[in-house]
């Protein structure tokens, strides 16, 4: 179901009892099961109201909503650094389920072709990814999430592969060193913490050099820390990388992982062969095609390094 601004902003005056809705708007990044939009009351403050699409999407915000509700605490005595969506009320509805409101967090989504070397915000990136790193477990298994041991996530990733290698799609050369990687049994000894799991710019927000705020917890759970740092180690500047990962570092306790940065650099090239497999299940040619591409431009930067001998 595919809901209006306008019905979403009645959800909302429902949930918060005194809301008087003013103006309502579309976020500039809807979400994919949920429907949402920002609801700006008469006296200029902004809530986001999310509703789910079908009850699969219902259950994991329930989940969802009772993380959030546990790591208030933790935001409250800082450590966590940043703020995270606190629910304000809940609107039932008539398919069952329910909407959920919060208060909008301010900020800018994090633009990663800013960040410098140094002190600034490369730095705050590292230490809030390195805090979220450093919850209890408990957090996750309280609220009914996702827990993996080290084997067994390791076993998730090879499944991945192995469905991605049955589409003959994936470059010969990339399946090989994905496989050679999986089978290295000593890159895979680490210990499990809570993760994100869907860290990206448009879920960090920054506002006055700082992490202010991080959204989107339904993917959360524990699980390889490698995969919070993929994006950063993938995507941003590489002199902006080493003050994320000394930041991030200083602030682990008892870190002790040689082969954290390997992994977080195969979950960026196995996040392509998930793509492609959600354009195979949902039957999505142009996400397919664009998979393809992405892995063999990714094919051919690897073969490229291995001929400087970057791999071994």
């Amino acid at each position: 179901m595919n809901r209006s601004p306008l019905a979403l902003a009645a959800l909302a005056t429902v949930a918060v009892p005194g809301l008087d809705a003013y103006d309502v708007r579309r976020p500039i990044h809807p979400g994919t099961d949920v429907d949402v939009a920002v609801v700006i009351d008469s006296v200029r403050q902004r809530w986001v109201v999310r509703a789910p699409q079908h009850p699969a999407a219902g259950a994991a915000m329930e989940a969802e909503v009772a993380l959030l509700e546990t790591l208030g605490p933790f935001t409250d005595d800082g450590r966590l650094p940043f703020a995270v969506p606190r629910p304000a009320g809940f609107a039932h509805l008539p398919e069952g389920g329910r909407a959920s409101v919060h208060r909008e967090i301010p900020g800018r989504p994090l633009q990663l072709e800013t960040l410098r070397p140094g002190p600034g915000l490369a730095a705050a990136v590292g230490r809030a990814v390195a805090a979220v790193h450093e919850l209890p477990t408990s957090v996750v298994e309280n609220a009914g999430l996702p827990v993996y041991d080290a084997a067994g996530y390791r076993e998730r990733r090879q499944a991945e592969v192995d469905e991605a290698a049955r589409t003959g799609l994936v470059p010969p050369a990339l399946l090989r060193r994905w496989e050679e990687l999986l089978e290295d049994v000593a890159m895979w000894r680490f210990r499990p913490t809570v993760v994100h799991g869907d860290l990206s710019s448009n879920h960090v927000l920054v506002a006055d050099g700082a992490v202010a705020g991080v959204l989107d917890w339904g993917s959360t759970m524990v699980a390889d820390p490698a995969d919070d740092l993929s994006w950063l180690l993938v995507a941003a500047p590489q002199d902006a990388v080493d003050a994320i990962l000394e930041a991030y570092l200083l602030r682990r306790t008892e870190l002790t992982d040689p082969h954290l940065a390997d992994r977080a650099l195969l979950a960026g090239e196995l996040a392509l062969a998930r793509w492609l497999l959600h354009g195979v299940r949902a039957q999505r040619q142009d996400v397919v095609d664009d998979a393809v591409q992405m892995l063999r431009d990714l094919e051919e930067h690897t073969l490229v390094d291995e001929a400087a001998g970057q791999y071994s």
